[in-house]
Protein backbone atom coordinates (compact mmCIF):
# COMPACT_ATOMS: atom_id res chain seq x y z
CA UNK A 1 0.00 0.00 0.00
CA UNK A 2 2.77 2.45 0.94
CA UNK A 3 4.57 1.76 -2.34
CA UNK A 4 1.37 2.56 -4.24
CA UNK A 5 0.94 5.79 -2.25
CA UNK A 6 4.53 6.82 -2.97
CA UNK A 7 3.87 6.43 -6.70
CA UNK A 8 0.69 8.53 -6.34
CA UNK A 9 2.66 11.25 -4.56
CA UNK A 10 5.32 11.16 -7.27
CA UNK A 11 2.74 11.46 -10.03
CA UNK A 12 0.93 14.29 -8.22
CA UNK A 13 4.20 16.27 -7.94
CA UNK A 14 4.96 15.53 -11.60
CA UNK A 15 1.51 16.88 -12.56
CA UNK A 16 2.25 20.04 -10.57
CA UNK A 17 5.34 20.53 -12.71
CA UNK A 18 3.47 19.77 -15.96
CA UNK A 19 0.64 22.17 -15.10
CA UNK A 20 3.08 25.06 -14.75
CA UNK A 21 4.94 24.16 -17.97
CA UNK A 22 4.41 26.74 -20.77
CA UNK A 23 3.81 23.91 -23.30
CA UNK A 24 0.88 22.65 -21.20
CA UNK A 25 -0.53 26.12 -20.59
CA UNK A 26 -0.68 26.74 -24.35
CA UNK A 27 -2.45 23.42 -25.02
CA UNK A 28 -6.03 23.43 -23.66
CA UNK A 29 -6.48 19.67 -24.22
CA UNK A 30 -3.35 18.80 -22.19
CA UNK A 31 -4.27 21.33 -19.52
CA UNK A 32 -7.74 19.78 -19.13
CA UNK A 33 -6.33 16.24 -19.07
CA UNK A 34 -3.63 16.95 -16.44
CA UNK A 35 -6.00 19.05 -14.29
CA UNK A 36 -8.58 16.25 -14.26
CA UNK A 37 -5.94 13.64 -13.35
CA UNK A 38 -4.56 15.79 -10.53
CA UNK A 39 -8.03 16.48 -9.15
CA UNK A 40 -8.70 12.71 -9.06
CA UNK A 41 -5.40 12.10 -7.21
CA UNK A 42 -5.91 15.01 -4.78
CA UNK A 43 -7.84 13.15 -2.00
CA UNK A 44 -5.31 10.25 -1.98
CA UNK A 45 -2.35 12.65 -2.05
CA UNK A 46 -3.69 14.79 0.82
CA UNK A 47 -4.57 11.72 2.91
CA UNK A 48 -1.08 10.26 2.38
CA UNK A 49 0.63 13.57 3.28
CA UNK A 50 -1.33 13.72 6.54
CA UNK A 51 -0.67 10.02 7.20
CA UNK A 52 3.11 10.56 6.84
CA UNK A 53 2.99 13.59 9.14
CA UNK A 54 0.94 11.77 11.82
CA UNK A 55 3.19 8.69 11.54
CA UNK A 56 6.30 10.83 12.09
CA UNK A 57 4.70 12.52 15.12
CA UNK A 58 3.69 9.10 16.46
CA UNK A 59 7.27 7.79 16.10
CA UNK A 60 8.66 10.90 17.87
CA UNK A 61 6.16 10.55 20.73
CA UNK A 62 7.03 6.85 21.11
CA UNK A 63 10.72 7.69 21.31
CA UNK A 64 9.98 10.41 23.88
CA UNK A 65 7.99 7.92 25.96
CA UNK A 66 11.00 5.61 26.18
CA UNK A 67 13.30 8.43 27.29
CA UNK A 68 10.99 10.44 29.57
CA UNK A 69 11.20 9.94 33.36
CA UNK A 70 9.01 12.78 34.66
CA UNK A 71 5.58 11.28 35.66
CA UNK A 72 3.60 14.33 34.58
CA UNK A 73 5.30 14.47 31.18
CA UNK A 74 4.80 10.70 30.77
CA UNK A 75 1.04 11.14 31.15
CA UNK A 76 1.01 13.92 28.56
CA UNK A 77 3.05 11.85 26.08
CA UNK A 78 0.78 8.82 26.60
CA UNK A 79 -2.32 10.95 25.94
CA UNK A 80 -0.72 12.35 22.78
CA UNK A 81 0.22 8.82 21.65
CA UNK A 82 -3.38 7.66 22.08
CA UNK A 83 -4.68 10.61 20.02
CA UNK A 84 -2.08 10.09 17.28
CA UNK A 85 -2.69 6.34 17.13
CA UNK A 86 -6.43 6.87 16.76
CA UNK A 87 -5.90 9.40 13.94
CA UNK A 88 -3.32 7.11 12.27
CA UNK A 89 -5.83 4.23 12.25
CA UNK A 90 -8.57 6.51 10.86
CA UNK A 91 -6.28 7.65 8.05
CA UNK A 92 -5.26 4.07 7.22
CA UNK A 93 -8.93 3.10 6.92
CA UNK A 94 -9.70 6.18 4.81
CA UNK A 95 -6.73 5.48 2.52
CA UNK A 96 -7.84 1.86 2.05
CA UNK A 97 -11.25 3.13 0.91
CA UNK A 98 -9.66 5.76 -1.37
CA UNK A 99 -7.53 3.05 -3.01
CA UNK A 100 -10.50 0.80 -3.78
CA UNK A 101 -11.05 0.33 -7.54
CA UNK A 102 -13.20 3.16 -8.86
CA UNK A 103 -16.17 2.58 -11.11
CA UNK A 104 -15.09 4.22 -14.41
CA UNK A 105 -18.66 5.50 -14.87
CA UNK A 106 -18.90 7.31 -11.51
CA UNK A 107 -18.31 10.79 -12.94
CA UNK A 108 -20.77 10.36 -15.80
CA UNK A 109 -24.23 11.85 -16.22
CA UNK A 110 -27.17 9.43 -15.97
CA UNK A 111 -30.01 8.38 -18.25
CA UNK A 112 -32.88 7.37 -15.94
CA UNK A 113 -35.66 5.08 -17.19
CA UNK A 114 -38.72 4.62 -14.95
CA UNK A 115 -41.58 2.34 -16.00
CA UNK A 116 -44.87 1.48 -14.30
CA UNK A 117 -44.87 -2.32 -13.91
CA UNK A 118 -47.45 -4.42 -11.99
CA UNK A 119 -50.50 -2.41 -10.91
CA UNK A 120 -51.84 -0.59 -13.96
CA UNK A 121 -52.77 3.07 -13.34
CA UNK A 122 -51.51 2.92 -9.74
CA UNK A 123 -48.07 1.72 -10.94
CA UNK A 124 -47.98 4.64 -13.40
CA UNK A 125 -48.82 7.10 -10.58
CA UNK A 126 -46.04 5.57 -8.47
CA UNK A 127 -43.62 5.97 -11.42
CA UNK A 128 -44.52 9.70 -11.32
CA UNK A 129 -43.74 9.75 -7.56
CA UNK A 130 -40.32 8.22 -8.26
CA UNK A 131 -39.64 10.71 -11.05
CA UNK A 132 -40.37 13.59 -8.66
CA UNK A 133 -38.21 11.96 -5.93
CA UNK A 134 -35.17 11.75 -8.21
CA UNK A 135 -35.58 15.22 -9.70
CA UNK A 136 -35.95 16.70 -6.19
CA UNK A 137 -32.81 14.83 -5.11
CA UNK A 138 -31.00 16.18 -8.18
CA UNK A 139 -32.08 19.74 -7.34
CA UNK A 140 -30.59 19.34 -3.85
CA UNK A 141 -27.29 18.25 -5.45
CA UNK A 142 -27.30 21.13 -7.93
CA UNK A 143 -27.81 18.77 -10.89
CA UNK A 144 -29.90 19.43 -14.01
CA UNK A 145 -32.71 17.12 -15.19
CA UNK A 146 -33.94 16.96 -18.79
CA UNK A 147 -36.89 14.85 -19.99
CA UNK A 148 -36.02 12.74 -23.04
CA UNK A 149 -39.30 10.85 -23.52
CA UNK A 150 -42.54 10.53 -21.53
CA UNK A 151 -45.59 8.32 -21.99
CA UNK A 152 -48.26 9.75 -19.69
CA UNK A 153 -51.61 8.43 -18.47
CA UNK A 154 -54.92 10.25 -18.03
CA UNK A 155 -54.44 10.60 -14.25
CA UNK A 156 -50.98 12.16 -14.46
CA UNK A 157 -48.91 9.02 -14.10
CA UNK A 158 -46.17 7.68 -16.37
CA UNK A 159 -46.30 4.37 -18.21
CA UNK A 160 -42.67 5.27 -18.95
CA UNK A 161 -40.46 8.31 -18.48
CA UNK A 162 -36.87 8.66 -19.65
CA UNK A 163 -34.80 11.63 -18.50
CA UNK A 164 -31.17 12.62 -18.09
CA UNK A 165 -29.54 13.83 -14.88
CA UNK A 166 -26.48 15.98 -15.52
CA UNK A 167 -23.99 16.79 -12.79
CA UNK A 168 -20.61 15.79 -11.40
CA UNK A 169 -20.75 12.36 -9.78
CA UNK A 170 -24.44 11.83 -10.63
CA UNK A 171 -23.95 8.16 -11.56
CA UNK A 172 -21.82 7.47 -8.46
CA UNK A 173 -24.85 8.32 -6.29
CA UNK A 174 -27.79 7.16 -8.42
CA UNK A 175 -26.42 3.82 -9.66
CA UNK A 176 -27.74 2.05 -6.54
CA UNK A 177 -31.35 2.89 -7.52
CA UNK A 178 -31.64 0.38 -10.38
CA UNK A 179 -34.20 -2.33 -9.69
CA UNK A 180 -37.87 -2.89 -8.85
CA UNK A 181 -39.47 -0.43 -6.40
CA UNK A 182 -42.64 -1.57 -4.63
CA UNK A 183 -45.39 0.65 -3.19
CA UNK A 184 -48.08 -0.34 -0.67
CA UNK A 185 -50.96 2.13 -0.33
CA UNK A 186 -54.65 2.76 -0.99
CA UNK A 187 -54.73 3.85 -4.65
CA UNK A 188 -56.64 6.90 -5.82
CA UNK A 189 -58.53 4.49 -8.10
CA UNK A 190 -59.68 2.30 -5.13
CA UNK A 191 -63.10 3.13 -3.66
CA UNK A 192 -63.16 0.34 -1.07
CA UNK A 193 -60.18 1.59 0.95
CA UNK A 194 -58.06 -1.53 0.41
CA UNK A 195 -54.28 -1.39 0.37
CA UNK A 196 -52.80 -2.44 -2.98
CA UNK A 197 -49.25 -3.40 -3.89
CA UNK A 198 -47.82 -2.04 -7.15
CA UNK A 199 -44.35 -1.84 -8.65
CA UNK A 200 -42.30 0.37 -10.91
CA UNK A 201 -38.89 -0.45 -12.38
CA UNK A 202 -35.94 1.93 -12.42
CA UNK A 203 -32.85 1.68 -14.63
CA UNK A 204 -29.92 4.03 -14.03
CA UNK A 205 -27.70 4.05 -17.12
CA UNK A 206 -24.39 5.94 -17.29
CA UNK A 207 -24.60 8.37 -20.21
CA UNK A 208 -22.15 7.22 -22.87
CA UNK A 209 -19.90 9.57 -24.81
CA UNK A 210 -19.46 9.03 -28.54
CA UNK A 211 -15.97 7.67 -27.79
CA UNK A 212 -17.47 5.04 -25.44
CA UNK A 213 -19.83 3.57 -28.04
CA UNK A 214 -19.05 3.59 -31.74
CA UNK A 215 -22.30 3.56 -33.74
CA UNK A 216 -22.10 3.44 -37.53
CA UNK A 217 -24.78 5.26 -39.55
CA UNK A 218 -25.40 2.07 -41.57
CA UNK A 219 -26.40 0.29 -38.32
CA UNK A 220 -29.34 2.66 -37.80
CA UNK A 221 -32.86 2.81 -39.19
CA UNK A 222 -34.36 6.24 -38.51
CA UNK A 223 -38.12 6.82 -38.88
CA UNK A 224 -39.96 10.09 -38.36
CA UNK A 225 -43.62 10.49 -37.45
CA UNK A 226 -46.10 13.01 -36.06
CA UNK A 227 -45.99 13.45 -32.30
CA UNK A 228 -49.00 12.43 -30.24
CA UNK A 229 -50.31 13.88 -27.01
CA UNK A 230 -49.96 17.45 -25.68
CA UNK A 231 -47.80 19.97 -27.46
CA UNK A 232 -50.07 22.03 -29.66
CA UNK A 233 -50.87 22.09 -33.34
CA UNK A 234 -47.28 22.21 -34.62
CA UNK A 235 -46.34 19.11 -32.63
CA UNK A 236 -49.21 17.06 -34.01
CA UNK A 237 -48.93 18.09 -37.66
CA UNK A 238 -45.17 18.02 -38.32
CA UNK A 239 -43.02 14.90 -38.43
CA UNK A 240 -40.83 15.99 -35.53
CA UNK A 241 -40.92 12.69 -33.58
CA UNK A 242 -38.02 10.31 -34.19
CA UNK A 243 -37.70 6.55 -33.80
CA UNK A 244 -34.22 5.03 -34.07
CA UNK A 245 -33.65 1.29 -34.43
CA UNK A 246 -30.16 -0.10 -33.84
CA UNK A 247 -30.25 -2.97 -36.33
CA UNK A 248 -27.49 -5.23 -34.85
CA UNK A 249 -29.13 -5.36 -31.39
CA UNK A 250 -32.76 -4.55 -32.15
CA UNK A 251 -32.77 -1.75 -29.55
CA UNK A 252 -35.46 0.84 -30.39
CA UNK A 253 -35.53 4.38 -28.99
CA UNK A 254 -38.15 7.01 -29.77
CA UNK A 255 -38.32 10.66 -28.79
CA UNK A 256 -41.08 13.22 -29.42
CA UNK A 257 -40.60 15.63 -26.52
CA UNK A 258 -39.16 18.45 -28.66
CA UNK A 259 -40.78 20.32 -31.57
CA UNK A 260 -37.53 20.01 -33.52
CA UNK A 261 -36.72 16.74 -35.31
CA UNK A 262 -32.98 17.44 -34.90
CA UNK A 263 -33.32 17.87 -31.13
CA UNK A 264 -35.43 14.71 -30.86
CA UNK A 265 -32.83 12.75 -32.87
CA UNK A 266 -30.04 14.06 -30.63
CA UNK A 267 -31.91 13.01 -27.46
CA UNK A 268 -32.76 9.60 -28.93
CA UNK A 269 -29.09 9.01 -29.82
CA UNK A 270 -28.06 9.85 -26.24
CA UNK A 271 -30.53 7.27 -24.89
CA UNK A 272 -29.43 4.71 -27.49
CA UNK A 273 -25.74 5.11 -26.60
CA UNK A 274 -26.54 4.73 -22.89
CA UNK A 275 -28.59 1.56 -23.51
CA UNK A 276 -25.89 0.01 -25.70
CA UNK A 277 -23.17 0.82 -23.13
CA UNK A 278 -25.36 -0.70 -20.42
CA UNK A 279 -25.89 -3.86 -22.51
CA UNK A 280 -22.15 -4.22 -23.00
CA UNK A 281 -21.43 -3.75 -19.29
CA UNK A 282 -24.16 -6.21 -18.27
CA UNK A 283 -22.65 -8.80 -20.61
CA UNK A 284 -19.16 -8.19 -19.20
CA UNK A 285 -20.47 -8.48 -15.62
CA UNK A 286 -22.22 -11.76 -16.46
CA UNK A 287 -18.97 -13.16 -17.86
CA UNK A 288 -17.19 -12.51 -14.55
CA UNK A 289 -18.71 -15.07 -12.18
CA UNK A 290 -18.48 -13.02 -8.97
CA UNK A 291 -18.84 -9.53 -10.45
CA UNK A 292 -22.26 -8.89 -8.92
CA UNK A 293 -21.12 -10.00 -5.46
CA UNK A 294 -19.23 -6.70 -5.22
CA UNK A 295 -22.12 -4.61 -6.53
CA UNK A 296 -24.91 -3.42 -4.29
CA UNK A 297 -27.97 -3.57 -6.48
CA UNK A 298 -26.37 -2.59 -9.78
CA UNK A 299 -26.83 -6.06 -11.24
CA UNK A 300 -30.21 -7.74 -11.70
CA UNK A 301 -32.75 -5.12 -12.83
CA UNK A 302 -35.69 -7.28 -11.75
CA UNK A 303 -34.44 -7.43 -8.16
CA UNK A 304 -36.92 -5.90 -5.70
CA UNK A 305 -34.74 -3.37 -3.94
CA UNK A 306 -37.09 -1.16 -1.93
CA UNK A 307 -40.62 -0.98 -0.49
CA UNK A 308 -42.52 2.26 0.18
CA UNK A 309 -45.31 1.56 2.70
CA UNK A 310 -47.70 4.54 2.97
CA UNK A 311 -49.92 3.36 5.90
CA UNK A 312 -46.84 3.00 8.14
CA UNK A 313 -44.85 5.88 6.53
CA UNK A 314 -42.05 3.34 6.11
CA UNK A 315 -39.29 2.90 3.52
CA UNK A 316 -37.30 -0.36 3.56
CA UNK A 317 -34.22 -1.06 1.45
CA UNK A 318 -34.16 -4.87 1.23
CA UNK A 319 -30.51 -5.15 0.13
CA UNK A 320 -29.12 -3.85 3.42
CA UNK A 321 -32.14 -4.25 5.71
CA UNK A 322 -32.41 -0.49 6.29
CA UNK A 323 -35.84 0.81 7.42
CA UNK A 324 -36.69 4.50 7.80
CA UNK A 325 -40.01 5.79 9.16
CA UNK A 326 -40.03 9.01 7.12
CA UNK A 327 -41.62 8.17 3.80
CA UNK A 328 -42.69 11.74 2.98
CA UNK A 329 -39.12 13.03 3.46
CA UNK A 330 -37.64 10.29 1.24
CA UNK A 331 -40.22 10.87 -1.51
CA UNK A 332 -39.34 14.58 -1.37
CA UNK A 333 -35.81 13.68 -2.46
CA UNK A 334 -34.00 13.23 0.87
CA UNK A 335 -32.13 10.13 -0.30
CA UNK A 336 -28.67 10.70 1.16
CA UNK A 337 -29.21 8.56 4.26
CA UNK A 338 -30.15 5.54 2.11
CA UNK A 339 -27.47 6.13 -0.54
CA UNK A 340 -24.72 6.69 2.08
CA UNK A 341 -25.62 3.35 3.71
CA UNK A 342 -25.47 1.59 0.30
CA UNK A 343 -22.07 3.17 -0.48
CA UNK A 344 -20.75 2.04 2.91
CA UNK A 345 -22.04 -1.50 2.32
CA UNK A 346 -20.35 -1.70 -1.09
CA UNK A 347 -17.07 -0.40 0.36
CA UNK A 348 -17.23 -3.00 3.15
CA UNK A 349 -17.80 -5.81 0.64
CA UNK A 350 -14.87 -4.62 -1.50
CA UNK A 351 -12.57 -4.35 1.53
CA UNK A 352 -13.51 -7.83 2.71
CA UNK A 353 -12.96 -9.31 -0.74
CA UNK A 354 -9.45 -7.82 -0.76
CA UNK A 355 -9.92 -6.03 -4.10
Amino acid sequence: MLEHLESIQGRYNELNRLLSDPDTLSDSKKLRKYSKEQSELEPKYQAYCEYKEVSAQFADAKEMLEQETDPEMLEMVKAELDTLEKRKNELEENIRILLLPKDPNDDKNVIVEIRGAAGGEEAALFAANLYRMYTRYGERQGWKAEVMEANTTGMGGFKEIVFSVQGHGAYSRLKYESGAHRVQRIPATESGGRIHTSTATVAMLPEAEEVDIDIQEKELRIDTFCSSGPGGQSVNTTKSAVRITHIPTGVVVSCQDEKSQIKNKDKAMRVLRARLLDMRQQEEAARVADARKTQVGTGDRSERIRTYNFPQSRVTDHRIGLTLHKLDVVLDGELDEIIDALVLEEQSVLLESGD
